[in-house]
């Protein structure tokens, strides 16, 4: 083995009880993404997604890390060139002793300058105060990747995938784009393992890729050890 790509979304996350958006129950059930998740909403409401991002906030911070990303922890350590893309913005990955992750969507523990995507502060606790302001002297927001804005660190992420021996997809509906289109930038031919009990959206890879259809926290760690062997 030499460089394994692993590639999480929401399922690993919602195994250690942080809610999903796009489930049934999920939080968009609870909100509208035009009210907190686009940056209409933040100049319109600011308050409110403020709030609203305190609170996954502070169930991220009282969450703790399932078995998944313990094992995909494990694998890194165990393998060196191993890489973690996420489309999750809690940080369960690295709690569980992984390194180097790239946040697609964000990270829940930063905030961010409003001039500059990429210039981010950390939090401490769980709590943003509307109005407290980046050392460039903009207002602080959630670091998040609204609805409709780029995704600044998906090009890294893309070169990434295109140097695997290997790529690991778990938990993740593969229809969130541009990040579902990660598997098109693998090298033709390399083993790709799906871990979900679900049905995503394989397309044309689905004759392509070993589904293993089992909840993060069982699925991963049965196939890391048979990885690591």
């Amino acid at each position: 083995m030499k460089r394994i790509v692993v590639f999480t979304g929401a399922g690993v996350s919602a195994e250690s009880g942080l809610g999903t958006f796009r489930d049934s129950d999920g939080l968009w059930e609870k909100y509208r993404i035009e009210d907190v998740c686009t940056h209409e909403a933040w100049l319109r409401n600011p308050q409110l997604c403020v709030d609203f991002y305190n609170a996954r906030r502070r169930d991220t911070l009282a969450a703790k890390p399932n078995a998944a990303h313990y094992a995909i922890a494990k694998l890194q350590q165990s393998v060196p060139g191993t890489r973690i893309i996420t489309q999750n913005i809690d940080d369960l990955h690295e709690r569980a002793g992984a390194t180097d992750v790239i946040h697609l969507h964000g990270e829940i523990t930063k905030l961010r300058s409003e001039n500059n995507e990429t210039a981010t502060v950390p939090l401490e606790g769980w709590e943003q105060h509307y109005g407290d302001r980046h050392p460039d002297g903009s207002l602080l927001r959630p670091y998040i990747v609204f609805f409709g804005e780029g995704v600044p660190y998906f090009s890294e992420a893309c070169e990434v995938a295109s140097q695997a021996d290997m790529m690991i997809v778990v938990g993740t509906s593969l229809n969130v784009y541009p990040a579902a289109s990660l598997l098109h930038y693998a090298p033709a031919g390399i083993p790709i393992y799906v871990v979900d009990p679900g049905e995503p959206e394989l397309g044309m890879w689905r004759d392509k890729v070993t589904h293993i259809k089992k909840p993060a926290s069982v699925g991963v760690p049965e196939l890391v050890e048979q990885l690591l062997g």
